[in-house]
This record gives structure tokens, C-alpha cells and sequence, in this order.
């Protein structure tokens, strides 16, 4: 019994462990802890090793951009577009905001709006998933939806209508350059200051309005000259490599159209992913290192694993997590995920 401590019996202060020594031999960073509101709590997201997936001669990191508040990297960009069109006097208090969005976009703007006190309207494709939708609902957006076969551009031009029509402000995502600004702000330095005397050889990123792979690409090309950028895209909708659109099955992942903020010379190699790899990517993400991701993520990672096959050995890579698991629940990604045999409770297990 002498193995056992006394519940009243205080642990000897001398041995007890300093939690940054469990977690990491650097020092805890300081990161706000007390926010204004819910949407200065946005960045500042983790950089996350691969441990199982990645070859052991090359180091595989990802940003985990589903730790921000509204559940996805779209939140940079929102309160970026939101603040930019107050300072210009273009939105004002009492306005409606509206915009065309396959879901986190809109999610994001839900949020922003809510706390901000605009009311948000969010144009949306039949064939976005439903979660998206209802957690927008849910913030108190209003949703019109268009027939998926009018694609993205379809939907934006519906959206660009009503604005007109209502005199409400639209975001722009796809032409606002408030967009990548908001990743050479945030999100590059953050990576810069993660990775400050340490190797960076790769950044990897898909596109859907392309704000991240060109505002994140400038600052890394001037920070770290020697990064390679790698764009990713559908293998069915080669609109980078190709200029040929298609239909494809990674939401969020590149329109049917080349956004006019995406730099296309920021990259140097562009690679190809099959709806099919995005998914499976994305459950071996959850199952082999516990990371909940959608399908996006699934694809830009898999394309950062087929760069690290090819790496040097020693190589360092990052790519981007743009959002998590959750918001497709109704999708293919759980289409084998079921409950039916699930084992129920008995006195004999």
C-alpha cells in the first residue's frame, strides 16, 4: 500500500513537472486570453506535425485552420472584407450584407454579421450541404438558394442581382482585395514567426476564391525566397493547369472560373487530387492522427504527401486545414459512417 498517495498528502513541490516541459522545450507562448469579442479571438491557429502519415525523412506540417472561431479559415477574410468596406463608408449601420458562398464563406459572414448587428443574406448552390446552411441559419443568416447547375458563377451573378436590386453591400470574395490582404496580415506572418529558425521548404494550398494561396504566397516569397508554393485542384476541374472546369466533388475547391484575385504566378506547380483521395485523405487524417478535417483538407494534404514522396530527404512542408469534418455529415465523406451497428448495452459485454 505504501505505492499509494494519500488523498490529504501534498506532492512534494520539488518534483512536480513545469507544464511547458510536458508539452514542448520552448516556452509557452502568450496569446491573448480575454477578447473584445468573438471575432478578435480569429488566427493565430496551430501548427500541427503529421506523425503517421508523412514519410519519416520529411517533416509534414498543417495549419489547422478549423480552431477559428467560425470553424474555418473564411474568417480571416470576413472580418478583413467587413472592416475594410466600414472604413471606406460603403457599409454602414442597418445595411444587409449578402454573398455568394458554397458555405464557409457564409458561415463565417453569419457570424461576423451577427456580431456586428447586419443583417446577411447567403446565396447558395442546392448542392452545398445542409449543415452548412442550418448553422447559418442558426447565426440568423437568410438563405436563397440557386440550381447547382448554374455552378459558381451562376450563383455570384444572382447574388451580384440582389444586391443591386436591394441596395444591399455584397462581400466579393472572389474580387475583393480585402481578401488575400487579410492572409499577408495574418496568416503568413503567423507562419513565419512559427517556423523562425527552423526549415521551410514547401507551402501547399488549395483555392476556392484564392485568397489563401496568393496572400499567403507573397509573404512567405518574401520572407522565405526559397519556398516552393504548390497549388492544388480537382483532378475534374483543372481550371490551373488546364483552364477547363468540371464538376467535382471537394466543396469549397476551385469554381468554374479563375477569381480575379488569384495570382496565378504565385505557384510554381500545380497538382491534380481525385474526389476520391480528398475523401480518404480525410478519414486517414481522422483515424491515424486524430485531425477532424473536410474533404479540402483531405485533398490539399494528399497533395502535400505526394510532394514529400518526391522531397529531399529533411524537407520541411506545410499545408493548409481549411476547415473540419462536421459540415459534412450528410455528404459521401460519412456515406459508410452508420449507427446500425453500433453495440448496444447488456450485462454481458
Amino acid at each position: 500500500m505504501g505505492c499509494i498517495q494519500s488523498v490529504n498528502e501534498r506532492p512534494d513541490a520539488s518534483k512536480v513537472v513545469p507544464l511547458n516541459t510536458l508539452v514542448t522545450s520552448q516556452p509557452l507562448q502568450t496569446t491573448p486570453l480575454l477578447h473584445e469579442n468573438i471575432l478578435s479571438a480569429i488566427g493565430n491557429t496551430p501548427i500541427v506535425r503529421l506523425t503517421r502519415l508523412a514519410p519519416p525523412d520529411v517533416k509534414v506540417y498543417v495549419k489547422i485552420e478549423s480552431l477559428n472561431p467560425g470553424g474555418s479559415v473564411k474568417d480571416r477574410i470576413v472580418t478583413a472584407m467587413l472592416d475594410d468596406a466600414e472604413r471606406r463608408g460603403v457599409l454602414k449601420p442597418g445595411m444587409t450584407v449578402i454573398e455568394s458562398t458554397s458555405g464557409n464563406t457564409g458561415v463565417a459572414l453569419a457570424m461576423a454579421c451577427a456580431s456586428k448587428g447586419y443583417p446577411f443574406v447567403a446565396v447558395m448552390s442546392t448542392g452545398n450541404s445542409i449543415e452548412r446552411r442550418r448553422i447559418m441559419k442558426f447565426l440568423g443568416a437568410r438563405i436563397v438558394l440557386t440550381p447547382k447547375h448554374l455552378g459558381s458563377s451562376g450563383r455570384t451573378r444572382f447574388a451580384e442581382k440582389l444586391a443591386e436590386k436591394h441596395g444591399w453591400w455584397i462581400a466579393g470574395q472572389f474580387e475583393n482585395p480585402a481578401n488575400p490582404q487579410a492572409h499577408r496580415d495574418t496568416t503568413g506572418p503567423e507562419i513565419l514567426r512559427a517556423f523562425e529558425g527552423e526549415r521551410l521548404d514547401y507551402f501547399v494550398s488549395g483555392f476556392g476564391s484564392g485568397g489563401t494561396l496568393t496572400g499567403v504566397s507573397s509573404v512567405l516569397k518574401k520572407g522565405r525566397p526559397g519556398v516552393h508554393v504548390i497549388a492544388a485542384e480537382p483532378e475534374h476541374c483543372p481550371m490551373l493547369s488546364q483552364g477547363k472546369a468540371g464538376p467535382h466533388d471537394i466543396p469549397g475547391w476551385t469554381p468554374d472560373f479563375i477569381p480575379p484575385i488569384l495570382d496565378t504566378t504565385c505557384y510554381e506547380d500545380v497538382i491534380g487530387v481525385s474526389d476520391l483521395a480528398a475523401k480518404e485523405t480525410s478519414r486517414a487524417l481522422a483515424q491515424k492522427e486524430g485531425i477532424l478535417c473536410g474533404p479540402s483538407a483531405g485533398a490539399t494534404v494528399w497533395a502535400a504527401l505526394e510532394v514529400a514522396k518526391k522531397a529531399e530527404k529533411g524537407s520541411v512542408i506545410l499545408a493548409m486545414i481549411p476547415d473540419s469534418c462536421e459540415r459534412y455529415l450528410s455528404t459521401g465523406l460519412f456515406a459508410d459512417i452508420t449507427i446500425d451497428t453500433d453495440i448496444e448495452y447488456t450485462e454481458d459485454l
